[in-house]
C-alpha cells in the first residue's frame, strides 16, 4: 500500500489541491509506521514545493486518530 500511495502522489504532484487530497487519503489508509515512512519520503521528494502541506496534513490526520 505504501508503494501505491507513492505512485499516486507522484502522478498528482503537479497540482497542490490534488496532492493535498491524495496525501490526506494516503495517511489515513496507512498504519503509523508506514505513514511515517511516507512522510519522510514525501519531505525528501517534495520539500521544495510542499513542506508545510506535508507536515500539517500528517499532524492533522494523526491528531484525529488520537
Amino acid at each position: 500500500m505504501l508503494e501505491f500511495c507513492k505512485t499516486v502522489l507522484k502522478r498528482v504532484s503537479f497540482d497542490r489541491r490534488l496532492f493535498a487530497r491524495e496525501l490526506k487519503k494516503s495517511f489515513s489508509w496507512l498504519n503509523y509506521e508506514d505513514a511515517l515512512a511516507l512522510k519522510s519520503w514525501a519531505l525528501a521528494t517534495y520539500s521544495n514545493k510542499y513542506t508545510q502541506l506535508i507536515v500539517t496534513t500528517f499532524a492533522a490526520v494523526h491528531a484525529m486518530d488520537a
